[in-house]
């Protein structure tokens, strides 16, 4: 068989989403979440700390709802950040937690309901992200 002489291609870059001042400073003055998410809709954490806030009242499909959204709205800001589908999305960095967040609310709830194949895969994505955001977050 002929060697390839085909350079590897690179791997895909790290995805570091913008900071959310705004999203961020309203939480920090403890104002309601869901006045957060109704000022700032596009913010995925946000979105992912008010399915948190379902999960704790045991409204399950609520905490589902909001995460999808979150995890939807996650998507169109790593998307607009160049990611393609794919790479590396650290922890580390912080404004990556709000969608590493939303992915994690999605899987705990897609778990809860018994949704078919939806828990692996979100866990397969949030390993594919950063590895350590599951496992933070799993800690919390």
């Amino acid at each position: 068989m002929p060697e390839n002489l085909l350079p590897n291609p690179t791997p895909n870059p790290e995805t570091l989403l913008p900071a959310e001042p705004e999203v961020t400073a309203a939480l920090a003055a403890d104002a309601p979440v869901s006045s957060v998410v109704v000022s700032h809709p596009s913010s995925s954490l946000a979105w992912a700390l008010l399915a948190d806030e379902a999960w704790a009242r045991g409204a399950t499909l609520e905490s589902y709802a909001y995460a999808r959204v979150g995890y939807h709205r996650g998507l169109d800001a790593l998307r607009k950040a160049g990611w393609r589908g794919a790479g590396p999305v650290p922890w580390s960095h912080e404004p990556n937690r709000g969608v590493l967040r939303a992915l994690f609310a999605l899987r705990r709830a897609a778990e809860a309901i018994d949704e078919a194949g939806e828990p692996e895969r979100l866990t397969d994505f949030l390993n594919a992200s950063d590895q350590e955001a599951l496992r933070a977050l799993s800690a919390e």
